[in-house]
């Protein structure tokens, strides 16, 4: 019987590893036997992560804290997990923010922020995991966290400079796809709705959210925990070696509508 979505001895590296959706999809990965390395920020959240992955799986891990605005940085890390693996497999560009305001009081500093960390951060963790590992590999499963709201807009929550950063990942994605593939590395996004996570439950769950749930999205509701893994899964696994350069919407059908 063969397993289509088996990970086992491949080294995957996922950046805002620290909470919410990153976590969920380092376990994701990790329950098919991937090797986690977790990267964010936070040093003390990400070696609580990585001990309890470690544990819950019984797969290696790896905590690396790392600044994704910061090049040096970045290509630190890299050297780091390539130095304890010799090798990345998979990378989960999943680090970002979200500045909320009406367009028109945002700030020059806001949007450049936002550029610099969902854009440019996802860049250079793909740039220097290319580089360093995956085209001399002839292998690699780069995955960019875009946003439903890289593709369309919406009138809830003025994040102007979300949607142009996510709008450039889902770009950029195509772009790296086209380069990359014949070094045997795909390049894909996924588009994620809105999600319950410790930050978001409460909003979501507010009269005003649930009401935009029922007028706006198809199934009615938000995604619960777990319901990103399989996408994760499967853009992260040899079984979509034919799929590349695509923005995978994972919205309960939003940008259906």
């Amino acid at each position: 019987m063969k397993n289509y979505f088996d990970l086992k001895g491949q080294v995957a590296i996922i950046t805002g590893c620290s909470t919410g959706l990153g976590v969920q999809m380092a376990k994701a990965l990790a329950n098919q036997g991937a090797n986690i390395v977790a990267v964010a920020r936070r040093q003390n959240m990400i070696d609580a992560v990585a001990e309890e992955i470690k544990n819950e799986f019984g797969v290696e891990t790896l905590a690396v804290r790392c600044d994704i605005t910061d090049t040096d940085a970045v290509n630190a890390m890299v050297d780091t997990v390539m130095e304890k693996f010799g090798r990345i497999d998979i990378l989960i560009n999943n680090a970002g923010t979200g500045a909320v305001a009406p367009a028109e009081d945002i700030t020059d500093e806001q949007f450049g922020n936002e550029m610099n960390i969902d854009l440019f951060g996802s860049f250079r963790v793909a740039r220097a995991v290319a580089k360093k590992a995956m085209i001399d590999a002839k292998y690699g499963r780069i995955i960019n966290i875009a946003s439903m709201y890289g593709l369309v807009g919406n009138k809830i929550a003025g994040s102007a400079p979300y949607h142009a950063a996510k709008g450039g990942v889902v770009n950029m994605t195509r772009a790296l796809a086209a380069e990359w593939g014949k070094y045997n590395i795909t390049v894909n996004s996924i588009c994620p709705g809105y999600f319950y996570t410790d930050l978001t439950r409460d909003t979501l769950n507010s009269d005003f959210f649930q009401q935009n749930a029922k007028t706006m999205i198809p199934e009615e509701r938000y995604g619960e925990t777990g319901e990103l893994d399989s996408a994760a899964i499967f853009l992260a696994s040899p079984a979509s070696s034919y799929v590349t350069g695509v923005n995978l919407p994972v919205d309960g059908g939003y940008t259906a509508m």
